[in-house]
């Protein structure tokens, strides 16, 4: 029965609930998050399309034939449907005008760029629809490299849903392989499966209720629901070993068997609800977060936790009590603290002075072009239109201090140095602004005639397609100065927007508006630090009270603190130690590695606790030989699953999965090594041999 329910819960899931990721416009936030306030203000004051750039260069070396086919290409993307207008070498006269020599004309005078305004269609209809055409045109004569927000975004959806579907898949399958070598039992597998999927497809039913979508950070809900429910599992079949040891005689005994089972479930339940608590709570913490997408994963990671806790102690004690075949739990004994226990203390003291150097050094701000696999034709395509003339939108709306126009004399001479200082700055390649209209202004016959304020109207007008609008409010007291940032300089964005900002202060302007992907990145930096200094902190402050209820000791409880904070240490120094950026989708991994750690801290605990309530001599390492086999071995499960991650092509992917598995490894480590030796010291256990329980 509980199969069939899986079964359906899968198929209405399948058909429900889209599992496509949703990347938004501005693919960091949501359009009603305060961060995109800023933006908002320049879409209603500078209306301006998006921009897709396409790097079109010769390989053959034969300028004919080249212009013919720019021209050839650029009235077939200019008649695609969400493209409102464009224009290249074979529309605009690149050498004379100042504006379209910025934005066309590239360092390589083999390549030209073709810049398109899209109309706000969404990128996942539009970028397919530029592609085809590009793809008619592309040959061994022409490259041609495609850039632009909408580009991006689209890549990066595309590279969400494939890992989605493809690393979810084949981790259940390592996860499903693992279990059976460890268990060797087909009715534990299945019910591991069944049970794992329920959950799943629980979550997402639900979060689908709930209006929220597959976004940046669900786009790995399936993989860290599955986990979850799998640490249940892993506990309670453990635990019903252990108790079906009494009828392993009488395998057909069914009520010996559903004794056993009930058993398990009232062992395990404990250390479960408590895990179960903390990682609730942990993910409670991200809906204070700004950002939607945050708050998007703390509310599916709570819809997930219930789930998971619900699944495994609904479904999985059916598939024990009917057709899991009983065996003893293999015998461990309990004898003296070997030598290499000894260690463990000094070992982890240094493995955690170690890593701790390198939580200065975590990179919380990565470039936009980490996101894309080094090396590939991809990131080589977005690399050299980044070089070009940058790729990552900034703008800067400023003003007059004295409230004078833009058309001011005085203020005009501010722009234009304005204009020179940004030209100038290494992080900075295209810049856009009235000086740049101006100038192509006066290119019109007579044109140079006329006073700044007369050209700033004809820009304005239809003979130029009303260019100045988006450049300069209607009122003439803002101008906007639109720059394209180069993401492979490498420079931390919070000193070259803090140049920037001097910059304009210099030039005697006052900077109003500050927007654009390249700002959001920035912010999204700061809300990752953030985020994990409070959702990691809080989830440690959590910890600390949960762990004064398990353990019912406040010396105890301090330990299982200092233990479990020593995990998210040991991720974020070996990310700063290895030089690897922690990005938006990376970050949750450190709250799972927390409740993996916090599940196998919590069973430890509770099972030493109620040993040392029988009156066992040495309940600690007793504890240790009975709990460190399901310790070991969801350990071994999770870390080869998430091992599949690293053959993603997609970066973020792969970092999320060796953030998993370095955290993983020191939660097993902390709870079976450390944790054990230090209660050890506080109170010592006579060394002496005994039969494991």
């Amino acid at each position: 029965m509980v199969a069939v329910v899986a079964i359906v819960a899968a198929t209405a899931v399948a058909f429900v609930v889209d599992l496509s990721p949703r990347v938004e416009g501005e693919f960091f936030f949501a359009e009603d998050d305060p961060q995109m306030a800023a933006a908002r203000i320049v879409a209603e004051d500078f209306p301006a399309g998006s921009q897709i750039i396409l790097r079109v260069a010769d390989e053959v070396g034969d300028s004919v034939a080249y212009m013919d086919r720019v021209g050839a290409l650029t009235r077939d993307l200019l008649a695609v449907p969400g493209i409102q207008g464009g224009f290249s070498v074979a529309t605009e006269d690149a050498h004379r005008s100042p504006l379209f020599r910025r934005v066309l004309l590239t360092p390589d005078p083999n390549a030209t760029n073709v810049v398109l305004l899209a109309d706000g269609t969404e990128p996942g209809r539009l970028v397919p629809r530029v592609e085809s055409v590009v793809d008619r045109h592309v040959d061994a004569d022409l490259s041609i490299a495609l850039s632009g927000v909408p580009v991006i975004v689209e890549l990066i959806r595309r590279s969400l849903f494939r890992d989605l579907v493809v690393f979810s898949t084949a981790a259940a399958l390592v996860f499903a392989l693992l279990i059976g070598v460890v268990y060797r039992d087909p009715a534990i597998v299945v019910g591991t499966l069944t049970t794992c999927v329920l959950s799943v497809s629980a979550t997402l039913l639900t979060v689908h209720g709930l209006g929220i979508g597959i976004g940046l950070l669900t786009a790995n809900l399936v993989t860290i629901v599955f986990v979850l429910t799998l640490s249940h599992v892993v506990f309670m079949t453990g635990n019903w070993r252990a108790r079906s040891a009494a009828f392993v005689a009488h395998p057909a005994d069914d009520v010996r068997r559903a004794t056993g089972v009930g058993a398990a479930v009232r062992d395990t339940w404990e250390g479960s609800f408590w895990s179960m608590a903390t990682t609730l709570l942990g993910f409670a913490s991200l809906l204070v977060a700004s950002a939607r997408p945050l708050r998007e994963l703390g509310m599916a990671g709570i819809v997930g936790t219930v789930a998971a806790l619900g699944a495994a102690y609904v479904a999985y004690p059916a598939f024990l009590g009917a057709w899991a075949r009983p065996r003893p739990p293999v015998a461990r004994p309990v004898g003296r603290t070997s030598p290499l226990q000894r260690l463990a203390l000094p070992a982890a003291a240094v493995g955690v002075i170690v890593a701790a150097v390198g939580v200065p050094r975590l990179e919380t701000d990565p470039g936009l072009l980490s996101y894309f696999e080094a090396g590939s034709p991809l990131e080589r395509g977005l690399r050299l239109v980044d070089e070009d003339g940058g790729s990552s939108t900034l703008d800067i709306v400023v003003s007059d201090p004295m409230g004078r126009p833009v058309g001011d004399p005085v203020v005009y001479a501010r722009l234009e140095a304005l204009q020179t200082t940004l030209e100038s700055d290494p992080s900075v390649g295209v810049v856009l602004s009235p000086t740049v209209l101006i100038d192509h202004a006066r290119t019109i016959p007579l044109a140079g005639l006329l006073p700044v304020p007369m050209l700033l109207d004809l820009a304005a007008s239809d003979r130029l397609d009303s260019v100045a609008l988006g450049y300069v409010t209607r009122d003439r007291s803002r101008a906007r100065f639109s720059l394209r940032m180069r993401e492979s300089v490498g420079e931390p964005r919070s000193e070259v927007m803090a140049r920037l900002r001097a910059s304009v202060a210099e030039a005697g302007l006052e900077a109003d508006v500050v927007a654009g992907l390249y700002d959001l990145q920035a912010q999204l930096g700061q809300l990752i630090a953030s985020s994990l200094r409070i959702g990691i902190g809080g989830l440690l402050v959590l910890f600390l009270l949960v762990a004064a209820v398990v353990s019912r000791s406040a010396g105890l409880a301090l330990l299982m603190w200092l233990c479990l904070g020593t995990i998210p240490v040991v991720i974020l120094g070996a990310f700063g130690l290895a030089g690897v950026a922690m990005d938006i989708i990376t970050s949750p991994a450190s709250n799972i590695a927390l409740a993996i750690g916090a599940d196998s801290m919590i069973h430890l605990v509770v099972r030493m606790r109620r040993l040392r309530a029988a009156g066992a001599e040495a309940p600690w390492r007793e504890a240790v030989a009975q709990i460190g086999g399901p310790v070991v071995g969801a350990s071994a499960i999770i870390v080869a699953g998430f091992g599949i991650f690293a053959l993603s092509a997609f970066p973020p992917t792969q970092r999320f999965g060796f953030a998993v598995i370095v955290g993983t490894i020191a939660a097993a480590s902390m709870a079976l090594l450390v944790l054990p030796r230090l209660a050890c010291l506080r109170t010592p256990e006579p060394e002496r041999l005994s039969a494991a329980s």
